[in-house]
């Protein structure tokens, strides 16, 4: 019923940027928090950035001051604008968002859906 889909990865040299985007569609209610993970190999899916409508963002300590996460409402996209990129910044990144569907309205509950993911390679 809910499908999100993440475009925007890519290879990328140390310094530069990129900008993921993910898109929410389906029957759609409400979308509450929408985040954006990340897994590199060997290693867990992490919180990269996570924002709420109505409150600010939130950002992982490994990436304030160079990523910035927002979303456009009307559009059910949110976005992650990446700068001053690392090489320790590679991983797959996903996008998350509680959502409840009309269905969901009904019983006052929401669920966690998820993205696909997208490379993001950092390397020269």
């Amino acid at each position: 019923q809910v499908q999100l889909v993440e475009s925007g990865g890519g290879l990328v040299q140390p310094g530069g940027s990129l900008r993921l985007s993910c898109v929410a569609s389906g029957s759609i209610f409400r979308i509450y928090d929408m985040d954006w993970y990340r897994q590199a190999p060997g290693k867990q899916r992490e919180l990269v950035a996570a924002i709420t409508s109505g409150a600010g963002p939130n950002y992982a300590d490994s990436v304030k001051g160079r990523f910035t996460i927002s979303r456009d409402n009307a559009k059910n996209t949110v976005y992650l604008q990446m700068n001053s990129l690392k090489p320790e910044d590679t991983a797959v990144y996903y996008c998350s968002a509680n959502i409840a569907t009309y269905t969901d309205a009904i019983y006052q509950r929401r669920t966690a859906y998820w993205g696909q993911g997208t490379q993001v390679t950092v390397s020269s």
